[in-house]
């Protein structure tokens, strides 16, 4: 959590904030509403049951919770979900799956029915509007963030109208839990869900364990005994996994092995081809939504027009996302010439892992891109959010993440950063709330 900033003199600073500013100018201006610590803490142990935690997270993760939240314009809010409800009809088609999966590992071709579980859409937001620099299964916060959105505080009393959440935070968590038993009846039908498993390798060092134990108390207290887990911590006897003597019904796969290739994930692949247990997110999910590849289709108006979608879902694509390209032997000398203007990613990265803005690329480095399988996408700059801190005013990067399932979006929330990529070390950054002012127009 993000130490507490030096917020200037409330009555100046509500001079730019009104609820007929726009986005832009209360992200450069408006310190009126912030992050309220002790409640956030006292969120935390309420929803955690463990009163030492929400301290221990100051120490552990400093910069985890911003202090300030993020504005976003109203058609900036819609714009993104029309372009995740755009991603869900071109992904529904034959021929964007033949496309998707003909780079895939062969395990994605199985599918045992569930979506494949909550998705983020990640957004850089620009002049020219939302632009969507990433799509990822398995993405971490949501349940954090909707704690966070109920943990803010106005300053002043003209702050409290000054903007309103997007989403109703009391109905978020409950809309997150149901995907789980969602997913689970796409492939049991009517079989009640009692027990879930929070998987990830050697859980306790993840950094968002603390999200772990969220999830497993919010379902527990829905009524479902939850349980977080090292993979070789469960035990396959009869068709079954078991936990510590418990029968285990889903798996909710924190995994980044999104292949299932490591030997240490062995048993849970062939417990999930045989269809012995649930996994959510899966193999088919990743490859069909985040293999970075993909987005080379979706920013593709040829291809796009041949799945069949309609014209209005290709120009939101098109409008939405920038363009990406394969980097290939007979494209990468251009990709060197012109690496300024470009992003460079991994096609089955995560966590902005190995990724590269291009005008910081070393020939060394781009020795080992060349090397790999890698998409250079058009680098998208993102916005900024003003801060205070002890040593004066600092600007931010915003990341924008719309948490989505099934097409439709759950949560939006921000990450506010220093650097190239978001990384959870910037004083005064992590993750942000977005608010949304009442009256701003259409530019």
């Amino acid at each position: 959590m993000a130490p507490r900033s030096e917020a200037p003199d409330a009555t100046a600073c509500a001079e730019d904030c009104s609820s007929a500013s726009s986005a832009e100018t209360l992200n450069r201006t408006c310190y009126c509403l912030s992050l309220d610590e002790a409640a956030l803490h006292e969120s935390l142990e309420n929803e955690l049951g463990l009163s030492d935690l929400s301290s221990a997270l100051v120490e552990t993760h400093p910069h985890l919770f911003a202090h300030l939240p993020v504005f976003i314009a109203p058609h900036h809010l819609e714009q993104m979900a029309q372009v995740v409800d755009a991603v869900e009809q071109v992904a529904a088609s034959p021929v964007f799956q033949r496309a998707a999966l003909s780079w895939a590992p062969p395990i994605a071709c199985f599918d045992p029915g569930p979506r494949g579980g909550l998705l983020g859409y990640d957004f850089h937001l620009t002049g020219a509007g939302a632009q969507l620099i990433e799509i990822n299964t398995n993405p971490g916060g949501a349940f954090l963030n909707a704690v966070l959105a109920r943990a803010q505080r106005a300053c002043c009393a003209g702050a409290v109208d000054l903007a309103v959440a997007p989403r109703n935070t009391v109905d978020v968590e409950q809309a997150l839990l149901e995907v789980f038993e969602k997913e689970w009846r796409l492939q049991r039908a009517t079989l009640a869900l009692r027990t879930i498993a929070i998987v990830d390798d050697a859980p306790e060092r993840q950094y968002l364990y603390p999200e772990f134990l969220l999830v497993r108390q919010l379902l527990k207290r829905r009524g479902i005994d939850a349980f977080i887990c090292d993979p070789s911590d469960l035990i396959m006897s009869d068709g079954r996994f078991s936990y510590r003597g418990t029968p285990i019904d889903l798996l909710y796969n924190r995994l980044t092995d999104f292949s299932l290739q490591l030997p240490a994930h062995e048993p849970i692949k062939l417990a999930y081809l045989a269809g012995d247990v649930v996994l959510t997110p899966h193999p088919r999910a990743h490859a069909v939504y985040a293999d970075k590849r993909n987005l080379t289709l979706l920013c593709d108006s040829s291809f796009l027009r041949s799945t069949g979608v309609p014209d209005e879902v290709v120009a939101t694509l098109l409008k939405s996302i920038p363009h990406t390209e394969l980097l290939t032997a007979e494209n990468r000398h251009a990709m060197w010439r012109d690496r300024r203007s470009l992003f460079f990613k991994p096609a089955a990265g995560y966590g902005s892992k190995a990724t590269y803005r291009g005008d910081k690329l070393t020939k060394r480095v781009w020795e080992e891109i060349a090397g790999g399988t890698y998409v250079a996408q058009s680098l998208v700059v993102p916005s900024e959010r003003q801060i205070m801190d002890a040593a004066g005013p600092a600007t931010l990067k915003v990341d924008v993440r719309n948490y989505a399932y099934d097409g439709t979006v759950k949560l939006v929330a921000a990450r506010l950063y220093q650097g190239q990529t978001t990384n959870f070390r910037t004083a005064g950054g992590g993750f942000a709330p977005v608010l949304t002012s009442r009256d701003e127009q259409r530019p």
